[in-house]
């Protein structure tokens, strides 16, 4: 197996240390081997890696400030690998515990190990604006972030109708980035380096959404002191995206359907029609159909701008991507938390699994901002979120059959996140075999995709309870 992907290793010597290089090696990792962090050149001598990984022994911690002044000369994220009794101690070395971004228990788990490396590396990319699907790279910076089968679908779907020139209807909740896809999109479009322009048609008041969408000459009407240019035509040769388009009011309905079947505008007060050359982008977290069966929306319309249409999961869905969207906000947010807090405990991290998100994506962003505002601990729990009791309170069932089904979810989901999705672990844990959580895991529709091997995830092969600490800084 080959790959780009430079590792690189510092073990002190670590006993079994060179089987362990030889298996990274077989899943792909191009490794520089080193020694000892002391004998490391300046990081303008030392070749670029994407990642790396640091035995921690007892005697980094005795010479702390040596140490980190050491990691700190790397241009490196690193993943520490060390026994239980040095990561216990590393409470009280708060500074060398923020240098690493995942920790794992001598001896390691291989495979493990490697999906870590691959999870930390895909944040990495993620951070520098690059998508990865399917082996191709290509620059991004609509911040999507997720590995989730239901997330990697939207991103195929946006490269599909991305390559096309026409109307696309995008579906959702409030919450969930409608507009961070359709500017997705426009990226992916032919028409990338045009304008790209968005108007929330539910914000304008009635008697200017025409203004706004077409402009107007001046004098047209009391107050147009000078002729303005409306959004449709700044948007000439790029992506109009019209937010909410549910909300549009008939009357204006009827313009845009005229604007959508003739590529023609005129502004308010003018007699010239002028030809524009835009795409149309539609969001709405409203059921268009219904709203056309009860007359609210025109069915002309919207079979114009439904050519095309993508749908953007609720939060709920991604279970697989709550952890990895927490962690990004943590660290795009990192100027702004407190100076004590690292990361996300273990139960903060099963609460955010099982809570509904009814807001969202947009409601996640807030509840981690506001937590590493105002957390007083070193890890996030789940009281500075704001979830411990919501968790419990969402969790509503309109029968006994449905609370059975909702408790043994909530059981199955926090055991497994508890363990990294460490199948063996957590069903010794539940008392049932591997088989038996596998069906429960299948019945819940619980995926193990993007789970437990995540960037800062404990190797649990001494089955501590330790929680975990996920530890973030800033890209530099």
């Amino acid at each position: 197996m080959k790959s780009n992907n430079k590792l690189l290793f510092i073990d002190k010597p670590l006993e079994g240390g060179e089987k362990l290089i030889g298996e990274l090696k077989e899943c792909g990792w191009d490794i520089t081997h080193i020694e000892r962090l002391d004998s490391i050149p300046f990081t303008e001598n030392l070749p670029g890696h994407d990642v790396g990984i640091v035995v921690l022994t007892q005697e980094d911690l005795d010479d702390a400030k040596q140490f980190e002044n050491a990691v700190n000369r790397l241009d490196t994220r690193l993943i520490a690998i060390g026994h239980q009794e040095v990561f216990d101690n590393l409470r009280h070395h708060q500074g060398i515990a923020r240098l690493f971004f995942g920790y794992h228990r001598l001896p390691v788990d291989t495979e493990r190990l490697h999906h870590a490396l691959e999870n930390l590396l895909s944040v990495i990319n993620l951070d520098k604006g690059i998508l990865e699907e399917g082996g191709h790279r290509g620059r991004h910076e609509c911040q999507m972030v997720g590995e989730s089968p239901v997330i990697k679908t939207l991103f195929r779907s946006i490269q599909k109708v991305g390559a096309v020139d026409a109307p696309v209807l995008i579906q959702g909740e409030s919450g969930t980035g409608k507009e961070l896809a359709a500017k997705a999109i426009h990226r992916a479009s032919a028409r990338s380096k045009s304008p790209f322009n968005a108007i929330n048609c539910g914000a304008l008041p009635s008697n200017l959404i025409q203004s706004e969408l077409f402009g107007h000459e001046k004098g047209s009407f009391t107050g147009a002191s000078q002729r303005k240019i409306g959004i449709i035509e700044n948007t000439d040769g790029g992506t109009l995206f019209l937010d909410e388009i549910g909300d549009l009011p008939l009357d204006m309905q009827v313009n845009l359907l005229r604007f959508l079947e003739n590529h023609t505008i005129q502004r308010v007060g003018g007699l010239k029609e002028i030809e524009v050359d835009v795409r149309v982008l539609a969001a709405t977290h409203v059921d268009l159909e219904k709203a056309v069966s009860e007359g609210k929306f025109r069915e002309d319309l919207f079979h114009r701008l439904n050519v095309l249409q993508i749908r953007v999961p609720a939060l709920r869905e991604r279970g697989d991507d709550i952890a990895t969207l927490a962690h990004y906000f943590f660290n795009k947010f990192s100027m702004e938390k407190s100076s004590i807090v690292n990361g996300f405990s273990k139960d903060s991290l099963s609460v955010m699994q099982l809570y509904e998100w009814p807001g969202n994506i947009r409601e996640l962003i807030n509840r981690v901002r506001r937590a590493m505002v105002m957390s007083e601990h070193p890890l996030i729990r789940p009281s500075d979120l704001g979830l411990e009791r919501r968790v419990l309170d969402s969790r509503y069932a309109s029968s006994l059959e449905e609370a059975r089904d909702l408790a043994e979810r909530g059981v199955v989901m926090a055991s497994l996140t508890r363990h990294s999705f460490n199948i063996l672990h957590a069903a010794r844990e539940l008392g049932v075999s591997r088989v038996t959580l596998y069906r429960l895991m299948e019945k819940h529709k619980i995926h193990r995709e993007g789970q437990g091997d995540d960037i800062a995830t404990h190797d649990e092969q001494t089955g501590s309870k330790e929680p975990n600490v996920l530890n973030f800084k800033r890209v530099k």
